[in-house]
């Protein structure tokens, strides 16, 4: 079965969608670094609930929302789980609330925004890295490579959850993060060997 991902752009004419791509990537950059540091469960709490307010806002499907939902599940639940158990609920809830907060931002600014848009924005902020030898195109393609990458990787979790579910297999963290790992490896290799057929090298 192959991952389905969220479609990467949904039209609208939304005040987060009028909102510049530079503005929200910079939104997205300082929403990462304040979870990295506040973790509390209210914390998390309020950024997931800014968050959701911000799909509202964009006038997005409900069943885009709910579709980013239950694919995060598959990663999220597992890791709450091992979290709890290895460290403490507020652990389990910081670092699984923080990461599904996250992805779902990151959601919200791909389905508004043109993924072209936000490579340009990227694109022009890296120009002063070509004195380093580092060329800002290729920046750019790490950008949307990273973007399409995190909804694939999604879609894989959740492949792998219905084959155990449909084997009949036990849910155990091993069990579920060996295949994800091994499938997200074969989709780096194939990509890899994509890229370098198109005369991106190494």
């Amino acid at each position: 079965m192959a991952a389905q991902a969220v479609p990467l752009f949904h039209p609208g004419t939304s005040v987060v969608h009028r909102v510049g791509a530079g503005t929200k990537l910079l939104v997205l950059l300082a929403t990462g670094i304040a979870l990295a540091i506040w973790r509390s469960p209210w914390q998390v709490g309020l950024a997931l609930v800014l968050v959701l307010a911000g799909y509202a806002v964009a006038r997005l499907p409900l069943r885009t929302l709910v579709r980013q939902v239950v694919q995060l599940a598959w990663v999220a639940v597992p890791l709450l789980l091992i979290q709890w158990i290895f460290a403490s609920w507020q652990t389990g809830v910081g670092v699984v609330g923080s990461f599904v907060s996250l992805v779902l931002l990151a959601g919200l600014v791909t389905l508004t925004t043109r993924t072209t848009a936000m490579v340009d924005v990227v694109v022009r902020m890296s120009g002063w890295l070509r004195r380093f030898g580092v060329d800002p195109e290729r920046v750019g393609l790490m950008l949307a490579l990273g973007i399409r990458s995190v909804h694939v990787v999604i879609g894989l979790a959740q492949d792998v959850r219905e084959a155990q579910h449909a084997r009949g297999l036990r849910a155990s963290p091993r069990a579920f993060a060996v295949p994800l790992i091994v499938r997200s490896l074969r989709h780096a290799d194939r990509l890899g060997e994509a890229l370098t057929a198109r005369g991106i090298d190494d």
